[in-house]
């Protein structure tokens, strides 16, 4: 059951409606055997019967003929086949080509571009036999292959793949555009603007809807579809389906990016402006390095050392402002964020974006997604770890509706991590919320 947070609550009578939803769910797809330089030379001996012909240049010959393969196949369907260049955002550049009909299902544009990616880099002794194979630390920038393509459940899917073995993908989806199909195929009443839904949409049916993107289910759909295109429209370029079942190539699933976000949608878009400029300017100035770490859940700043090409751990407050009606709040440690935002003209978006699953050190296999997107009530852990920073709670410090309180420091004594691991529920939620209150918001819930 969802749990409303004292933000929602406090402003209950100005909202028409509320729901959280995964947005972007980023699956990186690897050949496990592929990642070792053993498993790598015994899949080629599988696929060709030995390792004489193991050396760059047959790599490279690979390479060479997918990027022919995907070219020969673009001509003859009239798909568009683009290059872009580095730093292009190519889900912009995808926007001007998602078909017009509704029923398209299949590949409606290609595109490619150089990246840094993992490449086995193959060495023989004078007698022509392999003495080393290994991954450089400096990955070299090769072509990568992004196949925009809609599908009937979940909507516009971008399946990257590198064309050099063993073929590394991920698979990019938008948890919003699932629950809009599975919405219409309910017949529930939807209405949606650029990737938020807006007033004249069935919020409460909307929520239970994306809330089953969070349970146990959500595996299944994810692999599936994954396995749906992934084999049949994409690595056929670099192995046919032949050459797949020879070399018993086949890809496992772990999550690599995810955004999850709360939307709240106010009646009147004058009050959305007065509630959040008030909750940026009493809240950003209390939110200091030790405040981060309350929020973020860690017990001392990164002292990761700094290498060569390899840039810092980054820990930003900032506001952003990247248009005119857009104000962006946002809080950075390292590869997760935090962000506050206003959508379209009645909607206020609070959003949990880990950049790195990694970071959250609770697995990163498909089968974790659930634990990385619980449903965040108020007495278990949501998706940042140890402190149990959530997205779904928002702020402390908040009074009446339509106005807010400012953030004071609590005056009592501070409670240890030990006294809460064998403490009651409410001692935990009385430390949660102390904290919470001097930061100005409320990201707490029960230490993990």
């Amino acid at each position: 059951m969802k749990v409303s947070d004292e933000f929602t609550g406090y402003h209950r009578q100005l909202l028409g409606g509320d729901y959280d939803c995964l947005d972007r769910i980023v699956v990186n797809a690897y050949f496990q055997m592929g990642q070792h330089a053993g498993g790598f030379r015994n899949w080629w001996r599988d696929l060709f019967g030995s390792d004489d012909q193991l050396d760059r240049s047959h790599l490279e010959r690979m390479a060479g003929r997918f990027r022919r393969r995907v070219q020969a196949y673009a001509r003859k369907h009239k798909i568009p086949f683009l290059a872009c260049a580095q730093g292009e955002r190519k889900h912009e550049i995808a926007k001007e080509y998602i078909p017009k009909d509704p029923d398209f299902i299949g590949v409606f544009l290609i595109l490619v571009g150089r990246a840094p990616a993992p490449v086995w880099q193959v060495y023989r002794n004078k007698n022509g036999r392999i003495c080393d194979i290994h991954r450089p630390k400096s990955w070299p920038h090769v072509n990568h292959y992004y196949f925009h393509l809609m599908d009937p459940e979940w909507g516009h899917v971008t399946i990257r793949m590198c064309g050099y073995p063993p073929f590394g993908t991920q698979v990019i989806l938008n948890g919003h555009e699932w629950v809009e199909r599975t919405a219409r195929k309910q017949g529930v009443q939807v209405k949606k603007e650029g990737n938020c839904f807006v007033e004249g949409s069935d919020f409460q049916a909307l929520d239970q809807i994306a809330m089953t993107l969070r349970q146990a289910d959500a595996i299944g759909r994810l692999t599936k579809v994954c396995d749906r295109w992934v084999y049949s429209s994409c690595l056929c370029f670099g192995l046919d389906l032949q050459e797949q079942q020879k070399s018993r190539f086949q890809y496992r699933y772990s999550c690599f990016q995810l955004e999850y976000s709360r939307n709240l949608l106010f009646t009147r878009g004058s009050m959305l402006d007065q509630v959040y400029q008030k909750l940026i300017d009493r809240t950003r100035t209390a939110l200091d390095l030790k405040t981060l770490k309350t929020v973020f859940g860690y017990r001392s700043r990164p002292h990761q050392p700094k290498k060569r090409g390899q840039q810092a751990v980054l820990l930003e407050k900032v506001i952003e402002r990247p248009t005119y009606d857009l104000t962006v709040f946002k809080l950075r440690w390292g590869n997760l964020a935090l962000k506050i935002y206003d959508k379209g003209d009645q909607v206020l978006r609070v959003e949990v974006v880990a950049h790195n699953v990694g970071e959250l050190r609770c697995g990163r296999m498909l089968e974790k997604l659930p634990e990385l997107a619980s449903n965040q009530d108020a007495a278990d852990v949501g998706p940042l770890p140890q402190c149990g920073t959530s997205g779904a709670h928002f702020f402390s410090g908040c009074g009446p509706a339509g106005k807010l309180a400012p953030a004071h420091a609590s005056r009592q004594p501070a409670l240890g991590w030990d006294r809460l691991e064998s403490g009651t529920d409410a001692l935990r939620r009385q430390y949660c919320h102390r904290l919470g209150r001097q930061a100005g918001w409320l990201f707490l819930t029960r230490p993990q």
